[in-house]
């Protein structure tokens, strides 16, 4: 009998040790190594993982083979039939790929993955749905609500992974779905399950499964308060594909960003709002954010930013009020909290804007966090609207990335976002002044924007806020 021996796991990075410490070598984290018994894997499950390495539509995995000689992949990719989503994964899913969808508790994850597997089980071919949290009198509930017949859906209530893999082998469905990767436990593991030996281990054989039999896989991540998934970070580095679900909880709208894809964009978004039927797909996210601007107050500003390869315009809201207390407070919600600092100081110190001492607080509306600095210039001039009491026009649209010195740098993209304003209606836009003197950019000349749409460059952030928010300019251009 092999002997066994024990090791320490770190649960924050996944990092071994031999013997335990209070603080991880790794990734410096206190009290986060666990002590886990390592059983050498008996000769049976060496095979099983030896087959399913080297089932790969033919090749044998030990033996390098020459690129011309390899034959790719004739499978194309298979719509979930959400445009949306589809944008997000690079076109549809990819045959034997492995796919990661996390997202904090509530959020909708397996709802929208219930809702992907009616309509390929529908439309491609059987789907296997396999929960590990719930039994399935209560997926069919769920499915039940969200009007799913699901001739084709398979349900298995199972936390077993070689009772998964066999079933997987038997069946051989179009796809499959594991709620969630924190319930599957792997028997030559030790560990319970959720921990970084079981999650780690799990990933892998499921990534090996996807490979060996071309069926594309998805499974469901729990996500840390730290917002990160729950598990080692090399589970990312482990699938093929990374999407997270995200807004805000008392918010109907859902968005689903791609963090990691190997088949497509990362960072592309599709855009999603619950109802009770389930996840509806949002076609116009501009026209809905803006529906309910208030245009006749102080402190708002539209700018744009790119999500992926969708422009996408939002409303940025401040509210500067003078301090009561000694230390004014600066807080925000979707803006990144350093960037505000940082435009406040820029303000202060270039424009000449004394919001030093106020309290100034800054809101994204529509609960999602916006990190491109794009729309730098936009939540200036939100701050200096709200500080000054005077309006920015509801037809102006302001784009830039605001430096140190107080000018405005160029942006990426620019003619998708000018003209996306337009498209809604828009009828100026500033933009940052390029390195040539010039009122419109060059890239924008064939950019097919209305004759009655106005571009205004501007070079600095002071000069873009009088051309905003002075009346008599403004009278000007009306």
């Amino acid at each position: 009998m092999a002997k066994t021996r024990t090791k320490y796991i770190c649960q924050q990075c996944g990092g071994e040790h031999s013997k335990w410490m209070g603080k991880c070598p790794d990734c410096d984290a206190w009290n986060t190594l666990e002590e886990v018994v390592d059983i050498p894997q008996s000769p049976a499950q060496q095979r099983r993982q030896t087959l399913l390495g080297n089932a790969n539509n033919g090749y044998n995995t030990h033996t390098p083979i020459i690129l011309p000689h390899i034959k790719p992949l004739v499978q194309e990719r298979i719509p979930v039939g959400y445009p949306e989503m589809d944008r997000v994964l690079g076109g549809g899913l990819v045959p034997g790929s492995l796919i990661l969808v996390g997202g904090e508790p509530g959020i909708g994850k397996s709802t929208l993955l219930l809702q992907v597997s009616g309509t390929i089980a529908e439309n491609t071919g059987p789907v296997l749905y396999i929960s590990g949290e719930e039994s399935m009198e209560q997926i069919k509930m769920r499915a039940e609500r969200l009007d799913i017949t699901g001739e084709r859906l398979y349900l298995l209530a199972e936390v077993e992974l070689d009772v998964i893999i066999e079933v997987v082998n038997r069946l051989r469905p179009a796809m499959v779905i594991v709620d969630s990767i924190q319930t599957v436990s792997a028997a030559h593991v030790t560990s319970a399950p959720g921990s970084i030996s079981q999650v780690r281990e799990c990933t892998v054989q499921l990534m090996q499964l996807a490979k060996s039999t071309q069926i594309p896989i998805l499974i469901i991540g729990h996500v840390t308060k730290e917002g990160t998934v729950a598990g080692p970070k090399v589970l990312e580095h482990i699938v093929d594909a990374v999407l997270y679900l995200e807004g805000e909880r008392y918010h109907s709208y859902r968005l689903l960003r791609g963090v990691k894809n190997r088949f497509g964009a990362t960072h592309e978004i599709g855009i999603f709002e619950m109802h009770g039927e389930g996840l509806v797909e949002v076609t116009n996210p501009s026209a809905i954010f803006l529906s309910d601007r208030a245009v006749n107050a102080s402190g708002s500003a539209v700018t744009v930013s790119m999500e992926g390869t969708r422009p996408l315009l939002v409303e940025v809201q401040a509210l500067v009020t003078p301090s009561n207390f000694g230390n004014p407070r600066s807080t925000t919600n979707g803006i990144d909290h350093n960037r505000l600092v940082m435009l406040m100081a820029v303000l202060t110190k270039r424009v000449g804007l004394a919001v030093g001492g106020h309290d100034v607080y800054a809101n994204v509306v529509g609960g999602f966090t916006i990190e491109e600095p794009s729309i730098d210039l936009g939540v200036a001039a939100a701050i200096a609207s709200s500080y000054r009491e005077r309006l920015i026009p509801a037809d102006m649209v302001l784009i830039g990335e605001v430096g140190l010195s107080g000018e405005l740098r160029a942006v990426s993209r620019l003619s998708l976002r000018v003209r996306e304003a337009a498209k809604l209606g828009f009828k100026r836009c500033i933009i940052p002044r390029s390195g040539k003197p010039t009122r419109f950019p060059k890239e924008l000349e064939t950019a097919n924007l209305p004759e009655d749409f106005q571009v205004i460059t501007a070079s600095t952030l002071g000069v873009a806020l009088e051309i905003a928010l002075h009346q008599k300019e403004n009278n000007k251009e009306n």
